[in-house]
C-alpha cells in the first residue's frame, strides 16, 4: 500500500488545495518563513523557463486572411466562379466569389477574436510581484517567478502565479476572470490557520487558494507558488483558446456534402458552357476542347 506521503505527491499538481501547507512546502522544497534562496530560484527558472503564458507568432493580417480559402469546398467555388468569369457570365462569377469571400472573412474576424482573447489573458499574468527569498523581501517581475516562491499579496495587487496560500488577513480576491463570480471572494484558512478541502472542491470554492490574473480587492496574504506560465488555471484556458476548432453552424455537416456535390456539378456546367462558347465561336463549327 503507498504511502501518505507518496499520495500527496501524486496529487499534489491537481489537488493542491487538498494538501497541508507544510506538505506542500515539502514537496515543492520550500521554507514557509524564508522562501527560496536565490541560486535556487535561478536554477529552477533555468530549468522551466518564465512565468509568462505561451503566444503563438502571429501571421500576418493578409496571409491570415488568404488562408482562410485553404479549404477544399472554398478552393471548388473558387473554381467555379474563374470558369463563369471566362464564358462572360459575370453575375454568376460575382455571387460565388461574394459567397466564398464573405465566408473566408467571417473565419478571419472569429480567429482574430480567438487570438486577442489569447493575447489578453498572457497580459492577465504580467505585473510585479512580492517575493521572500533567503529572507528578504524583493520586487520582481511576475515573469521570474518560479514554483516554490513565497508571495506577498496586498490591496490592489495582482496575483502573479496560482498560489497555496499560507497566511491570510481579511484577503478577498476578484476572481471574475475565472469563475465569473461578480462578488470578490473572501478567502480563509480556517480557525487552525490551514484550510484543508476536499479533492472534488471546484476551483471557485478554493478558499486557500489565489489563482494568475485574478485582483486582491481588500486584505493581505501570502502564498506558495504551485504553477506558473501556462500551467496555471489562466494558462489552462489559454490553451484551450489555442486548440479549440473554428465554430461551425449546427448543420453544417449535413449541408457541407451537398454543397461539395452541388459545387462539383457547378464547375462541370461550366465546363461544358465553356466548351461550347469556345466551339460556338471556332469558324468551323467543328473545333472542342
Amino acid at each position: 500500500m503507498p504511502s501518505r506521503a507518496a499520495n500527496d505527491v501524486e496529487v499534489a499538481e491537481q489537488y493542491w488545495h487538498y494538501l497541508e501547507i507544510s506538505k506542500v512546502a515539502t514537496i515543492l522544497e520550500t521554507n514557509l518563513e524564508s522562501g527560496l534562496e536565490p541560486t535556487e530560484a535561478n536554477h529552477r527558472q533555468q530549468k522551466f523557463g518564465p512565468n509568462e503564458l505561451t503566444v503563438k507568432a502571429a501571421k500576418p493580417a493578409w496571409l491570415k486572411f488568404i488562408l482562410q480559402f485553404n479549404q477544399p469546398l472554398l478552393i471548388i467555388l473558387l473554381s467555379a466562379g474563374l470558369i463563369k468569369a471566362v464564358i462572360g457570365e459575370w453575375l454568376n462569377a460575382s455571387v460565388i466569389w461574394g459567397v466564398t469571400t464573405t465566408n473566408a472573412t467571417i473565419s478571419f474576424i472569429q480567429e482574430a477574436g480567438a487570438e486577442k482573447k489569447i493575447e489578453a489573458l498572457a497580459q492577465a499574468v504580467t505585473t510585479e510581484a512580492t517575493v521572500i527569498r533567503g529572507g528578504k523581501k524583493l520586487k520582481i517581475p511576475s515573469k521570474e517567478l518560479v514554483v516554490g516562491d513565497l508571495v506577498i499579496l496586498t490591496n490592489g495587487d495582482k496575483v502573479p502565479a496560482d498560489l497555496r496560500l499560507v497566511k491570510v488577513r481579511d484577503l478577498q480576491i476578484d476572481e471574475s476572470g475565472l469563475t465569473g463570480e461578480s462578488v470578490a471572494v473572501e478567502k480563509e484558512l480556517g480557525q487552525s490557520g490551514d484550510l484543508v478541502l476536499p479533492q472534488e472542491t471546484p476551483l471557485a470554492e478554493r478558499d486557500n487558494m489565489a489563482y494568475a490574473g485574478s485582483f486582491v480587492t481588500f486584505g493581505q496574504g501570502s502564498g506558495i507558488v504551485i504553477a506558473i506560465a501556462n500551467k496555471t488555471e489562466t494558462g489552462k484556458i489559454s490553451q484551450l483558446f489555442r486548440s479549440a476548432p473554428r465554430p461551425h453552424h449546427p448543420l453544417n455537416p449535413q449541408i457541407q456534402p451537398i454543397q461539395s456535390k452541388l459545387a462539383v456539378i457547378r464547375v462541370g456546367n461550366g465546363n461544358l458552357d465553356l466548351r461550347s462558347q469556345i466551339g460556338a465561336a471556332s469558324p468551323c463549327g467543328g473545333f472542342s476542347l
